[in-house]
């Protein structure tokens, strides 16, 4: 699944494309996502300009408005489940199999929705601050509201793995499977150790390595592990920077000790044994 990284890297690639440009054309030729696309939508989004891109934990968010027409502002709401992914295309690039949504632009361009498994949303809403997907997220981890002090506060007295915290979404958004690995390791804390045993020390240390590895991680264009791609159809480099994740049996690169794997909330979890502890 594209994680904060892949999300920023097309967030940030598809922005100087869309923003400011006006939506011709809506095209759907799938409409069956993991919620069906509103038959409306069309409609909706016709004429509207996109005036801002952003990102909240996975979404993409796309704020939109009417120049002329009050009251037809809102956002579209994107999400690339398991294997979506956005291209910038010319409109009239053939389309390919798994090709489900066009987002045509007054430029000629569109912006293209990819998704062999269809687990990915498009959603409208006019309040996306109380939308049901994003309304009970914990804070973005590059932001200066995820501290040391936050987390160590949500941390006490929970007996909960303390990868299983930093994944959870209620607590910290985007810090998906790879980079909850990759952070531990970084900090040498074992990824089973109870979240409200850990002193305060070790969480300043695990909050630096996350925002570390975050921001490595998107410098990198994320992690192609399988089906992600940028905009343009290029894959992301970070996954030559993985320390532990995806390498069972293979060294550290500290020690030299075998990477060990577990199941952790019916996620493989990679570690390394001698160091993290």
């Amino acid at each position: 699944m594209p994680e904060l990284p892949e999300v920023e890297t097309i967030r940030s690639g598809i922005t100087p494309h869309i923003q400011s440009r006006t939506i011709t054309q809506l095209i759907v030729r799938e409409s069956r996502l993991r919620w069906a696309v509103d038959s409306n939508l069309p409609l909706l989004l016709q004429d509207l300009e996109v005036w801002q891109v952003r990102r909240r934990g996975k979404y993409l968010l796309l704020d939109c408005l009417h120049p002329q027409q009050a009251g037809r502002d809102g956002c579209l709401l994107i999400h690339l489940g398991m294997s979506g992914n956005l291209r910038i295309l010319p409109k009239q690039t053939p389309v390919q199999k798994h090709d489900h949504i066009d987002i045509v632009f007054d430029n000629g361009s569109c912006l293209r929705y990819h998704d062999p498994r269809r687990f990915g949303c498009m959603l409208w809403t006019t309040t996306p601050a109380q939308h049901d997907l994003l309304k009970n997220l914990g804070p973005e981890p590059l932001s200066a509201e995820f501290t040391a002090e936050y987390l160590y506060a949500r941390s006490r007295k929970r007996n909960c793995a303390i990868k299983s915290l930093i994944m959870d979404s209620h607590i910290v958004v985007g810090v998906g499977n790879i980079y909850a690995s990759e952070s531990l390791f970084q900090a040498k804390i074992h990824p089973k150790r109870a979240a409200g045993k850990i002193a305060f020390r070790r969480y300043e240390s695990l909050v630096q390595h996350i925002k570390n590895t975050l921001q490595a991680a998107i410098k990198q264009g994320g992690t192609t592990l399988k089906d992600f791609v940028n905009e343009t159809g290029k894959p992301g480099y970070f996954s030559l920077s993985l320390q532990v994740y995806g390498r069972k049996g293979k060294a550290c690169p500290v020690c030299g000790t075998a990477i060990k794997e577990i199941k952790l909330g019916q996620r493989s979890t990679c570690y390394c044994p001698a160091c993290q502890h």
